[in-house]
This record gives structure tokens, sequence and C-alpha cells, in this order.
């Protein structure tokens, strides 16, 4: 008797993106392979990263001619299921690329869009999710769907579009309406919500996205909260109740943040953010092993800009001491010390001395530093907590 696996086959990918005036090769190869964590979170396999230098991307097929038709040809003789790129395609560029390739296009929009329809879990987190798919679909729709109805599902086509009827505009007009209402009536319950918490000072965990926030929220909360090694592993607010040195204060782990975040989810994940923006304080996360975590901060420091929540007190907490990796230099060798030449201890004094925001160097995996984590936590909870009651006396 043969028993058949439900298991879906693992999509095979190629990778593309451009190295230009703005993107020089190192960066590009580094967004590549962040592309590619990507690929991977959403279940596929990469065979092969891409990449052109051209001054701008090509209006009609983002690439050159040539190098197409050399993508297509390793698509065809490695019998390649998905082609993806690192920058936003038009709907005009993804049809003509669709030609010339005969396989599924996608860009990392998409892709972003389909690890969140993947990982939406509750009620709040699945209708921000169709929402956003909705607004990418609505300028799309035009010849978008010929090869879905030839593809067996699979990445990109989770969600929102597999039917023909929900190619008809006006269909998805009113589907949005009706998600931004539903959305509405969220946000209304979450600020209630927020308010019955009452004047508890409220704390935020942020950082880019797998920097491991959910393991800091497990350690100083005791709770369990779902944390793994990939991208979005929590898209759903977590609130616990923590208390640190006799002050209760409320601990939020949020959704994490990338670089090019699509638009329409940071509107309609507006719900979950206002965690953030309403929090008293935040403590900011970032994985000192990443090879860019200096840009990374930039990333998130933009975002929580363009969601007004920069000036709030904030401790930027260094993870992943236990992974830090740096390569001495030999004495003779004269060119300039990049990060990488610094040893942790040498990094640590360049952060350490920054006066407005030094940091804290932890490693939630090894529970190493934590002590100092919770004592600087402390004294901020502290600080706000007895500007709400001066009445009572410090402990």
């Amino acid at each position: 008797m043969k028993f058949h696996s439900h298991q879906p086959k693992t999509e095979s990918a190629i990778l593309i993106g451009l190295i230009t005036k703005d993107q020089p090769a190192e960066q590009a190869k580094e967004y590549l392979d962040e592309l590619e964590f990507l690929a991977i979170t959403a279940g596929a396999e990469t065979k092969k990263q891409f990449t052109q230098k051209l001054e701008h991307p090509d209006p009609r097929t983002f690439v050159g001619k040539g190098k197409l038709n050399e993508i297509a040809s390793f698509i065809k003789d490695h019998k390649i299921d998905i082609a993806i790129f690192d920058d936003d395609l038009s709907p005009s560029q993804i049809r003509n690329i669709e030609k010339v390739f005969a396989i599924k296009v996608m860009d990392r929009t998409n892709l972003i869009l389909d690890i969140f329809a993947r990982r939406a879990r509750t009620a709040t987190a699945k209708t921000q999710v169709e929402l956003a798919q909705y607004k990418y679909l609505m300028p799309r729709l035009t010849g978008m769907w010929t090869h879905l109805e030839k593809q067996a599902g699979g990445i990109g086509t989770r969600g929102p579009g597999e039917t023909e009827i929900e190619t008809d505009r006006r269909v998805i007009r009113d589907k949005l309406a009706l998600l931004k209402e539903k959305l509405k009536t969220i946000d209304k319950q979450n600020q209630q919500q927020r308010k019955s918490r009452g004047n508890v000072v409220r704390v935020a965990l942020v950082g880019y996205t797998n920097v491991g926030k959910s393991t800091i929220m497990n350690l100083l909360s005791k709770s369990d909260v779902f944390a793994e090694n990939k991208l979005f592993a929590t898209l759903d607010t977590t609130v616990r109740k923590v208390v640190l040195d006799n002050i209760p204060f409320l601990l939020t782990d949020t959704v994490g943040f990338i670089r090019k975040l699509p638009h329409d989810l940071v509107e309609s994940f507006k719900s979950t953010l206002d965690e953030v923006r309403e929090a008293d304080i935040l403590i900011h996360v970032v994985d000192i092993s990443h090879s860019n975590f200096e840009e990374q901060i930039t990333v998130v420091s933009q975002t929580l800009i363009e969601i007004g929540a920069a000036d709030k007190p904030t401790i930027l907490a260094f993870n992943k001491i236990d992974a830090y990796r740096f390569i001495e230099k030999d004495h003779d060798d004269l060119t300039p010390l990049k990060k990488e030449n610094l040893s942790l201890e040498e990094l640590k004094n360049s952060w350490i001395a920054k006066e407005n925001n030094p940091g804290v160097f932890i490693s939630a995996a090894k529970n190493e530093n934590m002590a100092e984590l919770k004592m600087r936590l402390a004294e901020l909870v502290k600080k706000e907590h007895f500007k709400r009651y001066p009445n009572q006396v410090p402990q």
C-alpha cells in the first residue's frame, strides 16, 4: 500500500537584484541574502542569485534584455518554479517578465505579504494581512491571474485573488471597504483594551525582524512566547504583566521591522504599531552578530520616526553577543579598521561611550547579562511610575 504525503513541494527559486550607484555590489549582495532568508521562511529553496549593474531598473523588464535571456536559460535548464525580485515590480514589468520566463514572478513585497499570510494566527492579524494583500493586488489585476490558473497554489498564491470572481475590481473594492470597517472595529476594541489597562507603565520591545525580541520577552516575563530563527515569527502583539523591584508594568512584544517594509503593511498594522506609539519606554533590540546591524538600527529608527514613536526613553539592547565574531587584523595590514575587525570589547566601548544612549550587551539565548538589562529597565520604569504616582514612597 502506498501512502501519499500531503507535504507541499518545496519550490525552487532564483533571486534577482540590481547594482546601482545608490546600491553598490556589497549592499546588493546583502539585500539578496536577506531576500533568500525571506524565501526560506516562505518555504522555497534558492538555487541562484542574479545581479546586474544598471543606472536604474529597465522600465519594461527590470533587468536588461541580455540578462533576462541569461536568466530564462537558467530557469529552463534547472526547472525553476519562481523568480523573486528584490524590488517592487510594476504590473507591466511582471507581465513582460512572465512572458519570457514562463514561470511565477514575484517581488519582495509580494513575498513579505505571503509570509505574513502564513504567519497570521488571530482574527486581527489575518484581517490586517488580507487588507494589505488586496491593496497590493488592486493595481495588478489586469492579466495577473493567467499564470495562477496554471499553478497548484504555492508561494505567492496564499490569501486573496485565487478565484476568478476576485479579478473583478468592484468586488475587490467592496472587499477593501469591508476589511477597513472590520479593522476600525478592531482598532476601537484595542483602544478600549489599552485604556482598561489603567495607568500602568508600558514598555514595548522593538527591533529588526529576527533579533531575539520574543526570547527576551520570555526571559523578562517568564512566559512562553513563540520564538524561532525565522523572519516575522511574531505577528500578533503579545502583552505580559511584569514586576521589577516591586513596580508592575506591561511588556509588549511587537512585529519585527525590515528594510523596504511594504507601506500597505505598515498602514494595515496600525493597531499593532499603536502599542509602540503608546508605550512609555522602548527596548530597541539589536542583533550585534549581524554584519550590518548599524543599518538595521537605522531602519528601525526611521520606522519609529514614521509612526511617531521616536522620542521615547529607549534602551539599546545588543543581543546575540554569544554569536559575535570578529576578524583579527594582521599588524602589517595598513587598511583602515572595519567594524568586523573590532573585538566585542572594543565595540562595547564605542557604544557605551555614547552618552545619549549607551548600549546593554546581552545574550538572551544564553541568559547572559540579563541582570544589567533588568536593572536599566527597572530604573526607567520607576522613574515613569513615580511621575504618575508621586505620593507613593519609592522602595
